[in-house]
């Protein structure tokens, strides 16, 4: 199975550097909506992208990969309510129309709200518009700039009048938990604000599923490379979630058999001068990052936990280079440490 998603230079760069927020895969679920007769609302939040199968049918009509509802006759418009993977405060959107050519929803807005933990949204929720109405095509991307900076919990996504939606991706900045005070959290994991920054190969499965949290579903929940047919190793370069120090590295291989690296090696460095940095010149500047841990032996479907291997006094980090010799997969990564 090809990988599901690239970083491409042509997203926006809220997309190549944000956290989808609106991630079945990190927590994200469908809580209500006004109509779901044709295709549910959750389906609008599964990770892989959309697809279409010409000859699948249920007894509502013709399956879609997405949200859907029916035609209305009432002059009134759909919407759909979602909880975020978890707080965040949101970047831009990706509405995607995929595979909804004569069915799609020509237009939506989205509204916004913060709602206390282990609570929904109810009559009484304060609702703000954080994207105005937008005109969206037939099977098509359509990103949007958010210029909200507030802190958010749920989203309502109207859709004028009716009509599908396959994907409703949300990138923004996860807060980041702490866990309490003096505690070591993973500094990697999506939802501490962890990212994806870069990498040689992303054959197989999802890459973006190596931070995830849990364990792997299947050989195709996490990053996977190619076989190496020639001299090298596969490497990621990813973000911490915040500044750091790591104490403990974990390489979860779970449902690599076969497949699993020999080895791998962490690198990092201290980029807070400099930014986020997404370029060209960070990736070639990785190769020269300090060895936070050398080189270490890998086995099949296992979980290995790095600690006294790691370098003594490395000081506080911002950035890793993730190495894999020679090649292989990966289901998790975590780097557990203290935010500098």
């Amino acid at each position: 199975m090809p990988s599901i998603e690239t970083i491409s230079p042509d997203m926006p760069l809220f997309a190549r550097t944000g956290i989808n927020l609106a991630s079945a895969g990190l927590g994200a679920s469908a809580i209500s909506t006004s109509n779901e007769f044709f295709a549910p609302l959750e389906r609008m939040l599964a990770d892989p992208p959309a697809i279409f199968i010409p000859e699948k049918f249920d007894d509502h009509g013709k399956w879609m990969d997405g949200w859907e509802t029916q035609r209305r006759r009432d002059g009134g418009h759909d919407w759909g309510i979602i909880k975020l993977a978890a707080p965040g405060r949101v970047l831009g959107f990706d509405v995607d129309t995929s595979h909804f050519t004569g069915n799609y929803a020509p237009a939506c807005r989205i509204e916004a709200a913060h709602v206390p933990a282990g609570q929904l949204p109810d009559a009484d929720t304060s609702w703000v518009t954080i994207l105005g109405h937008k005109a969206l095509g037939a099977s098509a991307h359509h990103y949007f700039a958010c210029q909200s900076y507030e802190l958010w919990t749920h989203l309502r996504l109207h859709i004028y009048p009716d009509g599908g939606v396959a994907r409703l991706r949300v990138y923004g900045v996860p807060e980041l938990d702490p866990t309490g005070d003096g505690q070591d959290i993973d500094l990697v994991a999506a939802l501490n604000g962890g990212r994806i920054l870069g990498f040689s190969d992303a054959h197989y499965g999802d890459f973006n599923r190596l931070l995830a949290p849990g364990r792997g579903l299947n050989m195709g929940d996490g990053w996977e490379t190619r076989r190496r047919r020639e001299p090298g190793y596969d490497w990621m370069v990813l973000a911490l979630g915040a500044r750091g120090h790591i104490h403990k590295a974990v390489v979860d291989t779970c449902h690599f058999k076969g497949n699993f690296p020999d080895r791998c090696s962490i690198q990092a460095a201290d980029l807070s001068q400099f930014g986020d940095g997404l370029t060209d010149a960070l990736i070639t500047d990785s190769m020269f990052w300090k060895e936070l841990l050398p080189q270490q032996r890998l086995t099949a479907d296992a979980i290995h936990s790095f600690t006294d291997e790691l370098a003594e006094d490395f000081g506080a980090a911002t950035h890793v280079r993730f190495n894999i010799y020679p090649d292989g997969g990966v289901s998790r990564l975590r780097l557990f440490g203290r935010p500098a």
